[in-house]
C-alpha cells in the first residue's frame, strides 16, 4: 500500500474511533462538576469561581502535502494547535484542534469551546458570591495567559508594565 492510503485510513480509522468514544472519554461536565473543579480551584489556587486552566501547545508536524503555510507557526515550524482547558489535577476538560498558523485566542473564539462558553451552553453555574464577600455575585470564569481576549467567562493577567502591588498579587494568583 501506498503512503497516501495509509495516511488516509489512519485519518478515517483515527476519526470514527474519535465519533464513537468521545461522548463517553471527554464528555461535557455537568453543572455539579464545574461546581467541583471551582472547589479545587479555590482549595488549590486560593482562585475563587474559577472552572478551568486554558492554554494551547503547539505540537510539530512535518509539513502536510499542498497545505502552503496554513501549519505553519510563529515559532517557525509547522505544527497543530492543541487548546486545552484543564481542572486543577491537570485533566482535560475540553480540547479543540486546529492548525498551527492559527492563535491560541482565534481557536478559543472560533471554534466550540468559546462558542459554548459564550452562549452559555456549558451549563456553567450562575454567577455566586465570592468567599467572605458581600458584594454582587461574580461569574465563572476560565483563566487564560496574555494572549487570550478579557471577556465576562475568561479571565487573564493584567498586562506586565507598570503594574501596582494589588495587580502584582492578581497575577501571581491568576498564574498559579
Amino acid at each position: 500500500m501506498g503512503t497516501s492510503t495509509i495516511a488516509g485510513v489512519v485519518r478515517v480509522t483515527c476519526s470514527a474511533i474519535w465519533l464513537t468514544l468521545k461522548s463517553s472519554v471527554l464528555p461535557p461536565p455537568t453543572r455539579q462538576q464545574w461546581l467541583d473543579i471551582a472547589q479545587g480551584f479555590l482549595e488549590s489556587a486560593q482562585f475563587p469561581n474559577c472552572i478551568g486552566a486554558l492554554d494551547g501547545k503547539h505540537i510539530r508536524v512535518k509539513k502536510p502535502p499542498n497545505s502552503g503555510s496554513q501549519y505553519y507557526n510563529y515559532k517557525q515550524f509547522f505544527s497543530v494547535v492543541l487548546l486545552a482547558l484543564a481542572d486543577t489535577n491537570y485533566r482535560f476538560i475540553i480540547v479543540d484542534i486546529s492548525y498551527g498558523s492559527t492563535a491560541d485566542a482565534r481557536i478559543f473564539r472560533a471554534f466550540r469551546m468559546g462558542r459554548w462558553l459564550q452562549s452559555n451552553q456549558l451549563d456553567v453555574p450562575q454567577p455566586a458570591s465570592l468567599p467572605g464577600s458581600t458584594g454582587p455575585p461574580a461569574p465563572y470564569v476560565v483563566v487564560g495567559d496574555e494572549g487570550f481576549a478579557l471577556s465576562s467567562h475568561l479571565m487573564r493577567p493584567f498586562p506586565r508594565r507598570g503594574l501596582d502591588g494589588k495587580r502584582r498579587n492578581f497575577n501571581y494568583s491568576l498564574s498559579k
